[in-house]
């Protein structure tokens, strides 16, 4: 990178001879040594910094290593207490401590960021195995912090040797700590897949990655069925690992089609709920009890959510509750008495329900409360780690495993390469010994006599350089003829250890079967029952009942809306606020969907059974759903949820799609129709496409125009549409719809200003038909209303 980035700046003020226009010069930012005048776009140098920024964010902070699982934080926290000797049967040490060395020697950021880390690693509820054993207050599940580290005390926990154990076999590279003073290692040697088992979370730059905690038990099986065939995909894999194993139990109720389906993509959502059981007390009364939450939920963060739905707040720019939040607080003030937590040492999650009548139905109550609250949730699943490769990437569960056992067996060969090497260099100097007892009193002379005995030794001998060395440094009481003996039977055993050690790296099947035996021996040692039930199940809806049967629902041009018993009703004998007045009404049934259409050209969706009915004059439109602002409801329809409909609106453009595309499950609804400013949406209407069906236009200023349906589109996801019919300036469409090609009923004024009707067959419709965006023809109707 060069060393000054260039760009240009204004002067503070004009000169006294440019008329007033600013003048620029050049500057120069420095970046580094500003002696050799090199230069680089400002724009590069940005778009460099930035990705180095970036890729240090993702490497050096948020996201952990495939092969050992870590962080470069908890990487360095950990090997700090390893070097400290804070082993499991040590005596801990204040985490203040611990922090110092870690700030001092490997990681120069933040002490709270460091502690942090520490006090993640030690939570049992946050991992699954805990790397680290904590003393005192290390927090708690409903959100409560870690005490100061002045407070706490730490050492690391067994399973860590997990990671630690080889750390001095010469399985790691070693790399110099930020200013060259120690070294750290690149990677810790995991002797199983601590990714998996205990999971991560982390934000980056661009990515993010958020892994489940697993079962130990099962992730080892996992690894040695991939060993020994390595051919498996993710799916078979699944038959070993049944899902995620979360701290704290609970259970996942998604199919084991999603559940495969997001290990095989490295992303998906699962559905986890609470385990609770139901107490019988005195006298026929009953209570449920929550023992088990799902993954991040908190006993608190429960009853904060049914505070909320129990004594709800009226929300920002509203008057009134909302209806669904007068509906919700109802249901459950019906069916809840009490709750409360008894959450305690001997039990980590104790939540109480008591209804409030004991001839309740147990299990409606909780799918209320699984209905509504954190007490059913999603499980995110966002396998992104760096790779072998050390790039960042998103992998599939055979890929983190893969990667894992092609690292195991790189250790396994550095460990025993490793010791190899200091098995012959001990050979090496024991028949160097050796040498010594068989010419003892040669070796003596020649010590004795010799000015420089060492390069006698060597020449007499045919010793090496260390051998004869350490000959010189031998006490006379190693001398002993005991120490021969022992010496013999040591060379003995180190020199089948070496063909055992040399066999191991020759023979592939020998190095599978080491790798398998060991990953059987920490499983036997550190696996654990699962904790979390994965039991398919449905997810908790609240059903409402509602009786089918016919309403007219009734809109005011203020917003309005009310509904009406039956059909039929006499819409001029209904009263409206003063200067207000109807809009728009229609008949339909209580269980039908209504599309609410905002002059926006936002579509909101209700049931018509939440209108509310009585004598009043309704509720504010904006107690159904959240209006936009600056827009309003317009028009009011419904139809079968197959049912075609043509959209258009006055610039003369449309559209054709299904009922069903307008409705949505928001109360913010959806922008489905594009309307510029000083536009309008005309009235929707239904139709059922045929081959001989034509769409008909028809504008304010009393043209025609038809062409076939063939030529229009159709639009699922809503939009502008396509022009239907050219119009002139100061011309706006008035009407549209699709006939069936024989038939075409207008409506307008004839003379006199009555109201007539024209009726065209398809001989009357053929002068009006032509190619879409085509002028219409006058005809003899004059329209009311425009």
């Amino acid at each position: 990178m060069s060393d000054f980035d260039e760009l240009t700046v204004p002067e503070t003020a004009p000169a006294a001879d440019d008329g007033g226009n600013r003048r620029y010069v050049s500057a120069a930012v420095s970046t580094q040594a500003p002696d050799d005048g090199e230069s680089v776009q400002l724009g590069l140098y940005a778009e460099r910094s930035y990705l180095e920024y970036a890729m240090s964010v993702v490497k050096s902070r948020a996201l952990p290593q495939a092969e050992d699982g870590q962080k470069p934080v908890q990487r360095r926290l950990l090997y700090a207490m390893h070097e400290m000797g804070l082993t499991a049967t040590s005596k801990p040490v204040k985490s203040a401590r611990i922090i110092g060395d870690v700030l001092g020697k490997f990681h120069p950021h933040g002490d709270q960021s460091a502690y942090d880390a520490l006090v993640r690693i030690a939570q049992d509820f946050s991992l699954r195995y805990p790397l680290v054993d904590g003393h005192g207050n290390f927090g708690s599940r409903d959100g409560d912090g870690a005490a100061a580290y002045r407070y706490t005390e730490a050492r690391l926990s067994p399973i860590a040797e997990l990671l630690l154990s080889e750390l001095d076999a010469g399985t790691t590279d070693f790399i110099p700590n930020y200013d060259g003073a120690f070294d750290e290692p690149v990677l810790l040697p995991a002797r199983l897949p601590m990714l998996l088992l205990n999971g991560a979370s982390g934000i980056a730059v661009g990515m993010a990655t958020e892994i489940p905690p697993h079962n130990l038990g099962e992730v080892a099986d996992a690894a040695i069925a991939l060993i020994r065939q390595p051919g498996l995909d993710t799916a078979a894999l699944l038959e070993y690992i049944q899902g995620p194993d979360l701290p704290g139990g609970g259970q996942i109720i998604s199919s084991k089609k999603d559940i495969v389906a997001a290990y095989e993509n490295g992303r998906g959502s699962l559905k986890t709920r609470a385990r609770w059981e139901k107490e019988e007390l005195a006298r026929g009364q009953w209570q449920i009890v929550v023992t088990e939450l799902p993954h991040g939920t908190s006993s608190q963060k429960v009853l904060e959510e049914i505070e909320e739905l129990t004594n709800p707040k009226i929300k920002k720019g509203k008057k009134t509750l909302t209806q669904e939040q007068d509906q919700t607080k109802k249901l459950l003030l019906s069916s809840l008495d009490r709750v409360r937590d008894e959450s305690g040492k001997d039990q980590p999650v104790r939540l109480v329900f008591e209804p409030k009548s004991s001839r309740q139905n147990a299990d409606e109550l909780m799918t209320l409360l699984l209905a509504h609250t954190s007490l059913e949730t999603n499980l995110s699943i966002n396998i992104v780690a760096i790779g072998r490769d050390g790039r960042p990437g998103q992998k599939s569960l055979r890929d983190l495993i893969a990667e894992w056992i092609s690292f195991r067996f790189d250790t396994v060969r550095r460990r025993t390469e490793h010791r190899l090497g200091k098995v012959d260099d001990r050979i090496h100097i024991l028949e160097g010994r050796m040498v010594v007892f068989l010419n003892i009193d040669e070796v003596i002379r020649i010590i004795r006599e010799s000015d420089d005995p060492k390069a006698a030794l060597i020449a007499r001998f045919n010793l090496s350089d260390r051998q004869a060395e350490d000959i010189l440094e031998i006490r006379l009481r190693q001398l002993a003829r005991l120490e021969g003996i022992r010496i013999e039977q040591e060379l003995a055993d180190l020199r089948k250890e070496k063909d055992e050690l040399e066999h191991l790296l020759g023979n592939a099947g020998a190095m599978q079967k080491l790798v398998i035996k060991e990953i059987e021996a920490d499983r036997k040692k550190y696996a654990d029952p699962r904790r979390t039930l994965i039991e398919q199940a449905e997810k908790a809806v609240i059903e409402v009942s509602v009786v089918d049967e016919p309403t007219t629902l009734i809109l005011s041009e203020k917003g309005w809306i009310r509904s009406r018993q039956g059909h039929g009703i006499d819409l001029a004998s209904q009263s409206f606020k003063d200067g207000d007045q109807l809009l728009a009404a229609i008949e339909c049934r209580t269980v039908d969907n209504v599309a609410l259409i905002g002059s926006d050209g936002r579509v909101y969706t209700i049931q018509a059974a939440v209108v509310p009915g009585g004598r009043g004059d309704g509720v504010p439109v904006t107690t159904l759903v959240d209006l936009a602002a600056k827009s309003r409801i317009v028009q009011l329809f419904t139809a079968g949820n197959d049912e075609w409909l043509v959209i258009a609106n006055s610039a003369g453009y449309g559209f054709a799609c299904q009922f069903d595309n307008l409705l949505s499950r928001q109360k913010a609804g959806k922008s489905f129709i594009s309307v510029d400013e000083g536009e309008t949406i005309l009235r929707l209407a239904t139709f059922v496409p045929r081959e001989t069906s034509l769409v008909a236009c028809l504008s304010k200023a009393g043209k025609l125009h038809l062409f076939p349906y063939g030529e229009f589109k159709q639009l699922a996801g809503g939009g502008r549409g396509v022009i239907t019919m050219a119009l002139d300036d100061k011309d706006e469409l008035a009407g549209i719809t699709v006939c069936d090609g024989e038939t075409l009923r207008l409506t307008g004024a004839g003379r006199g200003g009555k109201v007539t009707e024209l009726i065209l067959d398809a001989n009357g419709m053929a002068p009006y038909v032509g190619k879409r965006a085509r002028k219409g023809k006058p005809i003899a109707l004059k329209l009311p209303g425009f």
